[in-house]
């Protein structure tokens, strides 16, 4: 397939994941994500596909009489009373699929709130179109979430894991051996994903017409498919044109010659991959923290905040679509604030 255009080719190819995804579904649930296609991207379709087919397999097994998942009606919604998704949500908790009885599956509160909020979606849909006579979906709680605190790296972690990249001294033999073929793209990515913020999704998709190095920006294609500019500094400047030095005399194959980082491969190279990556060298400098591209991320952010104390710039350049998302996560950077304004004021000299 030739990727001309990455981010649309990724929307194609879940929307054609969907469609096969909703042959296995009762047919009432295509009008349902039918009206979210002008609202959700197709991998957030996908991923709600995939919770309600866990829902409508324990309705079909536990509460339908061992009904067939596409053989649910309309009438059979109905009769799914809150209880019923109460049961669901405890169900959850630890639950083995018959197609595969080896591979039993839990789910924290985070991962019973998703699933929940797609029954929910599913529910208001039915009632909004007078298919069901009440929601009952709207009476069951969502779970508690424990806040995590954010893991980021500290300012001498960040040194020590670029230091870690460039050298490779830590590394295995065998690493060493890939090491001298990628170091510098690796260093590249890393180097901006801390000096951006950017997704890993967004940094794969970058392709190289997308920087440049007039203003030093980059155009990234956000969450939601929306456009925006990502300025960079000296530091990422640097580690770019080291990289585009040596993608220079790649030789892509067909279809992923407009692709920024390239795997060994010569392929655009993966979500997957980055995130193997960052660990990789992460996993030298702490074995405390467990770093993954969106801790870097959330490493620029913090660090960010600490720098400006503006929550909106940290919002806009994150790519938050609303400002509490950004709030919550840097609740305590706040405290910290309040802490220094008690002492900013003096009343007496």
């Amino acid at each position: 397939m030739k990727l001309e255009n990455y981010h649309a080719q990724q929307e194609m190819q879940n929307i054609i994941k969907l469609r096969e995804m909703l042959k296995t579904l009762p047919q009432f649930a295509v009008g349902y994500f039918r009206s979210l296609g002008d609202q959700t991207a197709a991998l957030t379709r996908l991923a709600y596909a995939y919770d309600l087919r866990i829902f409508f397999k324990f309705l079909a097994e536990e509460i339908f009489d061992n009904t067939s998942v596409c053989s649910i009606s309309t009438d059979d919604m109905r009769r799914v009373e809150s209880d019923h998704i109460e049961e669901f949500m405890e169900y959850l908790s630890y639950y083995v699929p018959a197609e595969n009885p080896d591979a039993p599956h839990t789910n924290t509160s985070l991962g019973k709130s998703r699933k929940l909020a797609a029954v929910r979606g599913l529910f208001k849909y039915l009632y909004r179109k007078k298919l069901i006579p009440a929601n009952p979906a709207e009476l069951v709680a969502f779970p508690k979430i424990n806040e995590k605190a954010i893991t980021t790296l500290e300012v001498n972690e960040i040194a020590k894991l670029l230091d870690e990249v460039d050298s490779g001294e830590n590394l295995t033999e065998r690493q060493k051996i890939f090491h001298e073929r990628t170091k510098i793209r690796d260093a590249a990515i890393i180097t901006l994903l801390l000096g951006t913020g950017m997704r890993v999704s967004e940094c794969v998709g970058l392709d190289i017409r997308d920087i440049d190095f007039e203003v030093n920006g980059l155009r990234v294609t956000r969450k939601g498919g929306d456009e925006m500019i990502l300025y960079f500094g000296d530091e990422v400047e640097a580690a770019l044109c080291a990289h585009l030095e040596i993608r220079e005399d790649s030789d892509p194959i067909e279809g992923h010659e407009n692709a920024l980082f390239l795997s060994l491969q010569n392929r655009r190279i993966t979500d997957r991959a980055v995130q193997k990556m960052v660990k990789k060298y992460a996993s030298l400098i702490t074995q405390l923290k467990n770093i993954s591209p969106h801790k870097l991320r959330s490493t620029f952010g913090t660090q960010l905040y600490a720098e400006t104390g503006d929550i909106y710039l940290v919002a806009n350049v994150l790519g938050h679509a609303d400002v509490n998302t950004t709030r919550k996560h840097y609740a305590k950077m706040d405290d910290t604030y309040r802490r220094k304004a008690a002492n900013a004021v003096r009343l007496r000299e």
